[in-house]
């Protein structure tokens, strides 16, 4: 069984340099400042990532944070191949962007 909802809604959450649909998306998704969680296109979540700051393994504690959110798919401007690796195992979709989150959904 996969992570869609009987309606098929996808949450998706997108790096972001701030708080809004406005906001770049951020160039680094693990040390991104916020992910915004998006169903059907509407916000539904904003999160500070506790994870910007600080050692090693962000990518992996950041895609942890998400699946716990049951995001199907991260948007960010780079992906660090331990963050790849740990999107794989968790069965966490991603995709490479860049410009201002609205333009993604």
């Amino acid at each position: 069984m996969n992570r869609y909802s009987i309606l098929n809604t996808m949450r998706l959450a997108i790096a972001s340099k701030g708080k809004t649909e406005d906001s770049e998306i951020s160039e680094v998704a693990g040390r991104a400042q916020y992910y915004l969680i998006f169903e059907d296109k509407k916000l539904v979540k904003t999160m500070n990532n506790p994870f910007r700051v600080g050692g090693g393994g962000a990518g992996n504690s950041v895609t942890r944070m998400l699946a716990n959110e049951k995001v199907d798919k991260i948007i960010a401007g780079h992906f660090g191949s331990k963050m790849i690796d740990a999107m794989k195992e968790s069965g966490v979709k991603s995709k490479v962007a860049t410009g201002k989150v609205k333009e993604v959904l």
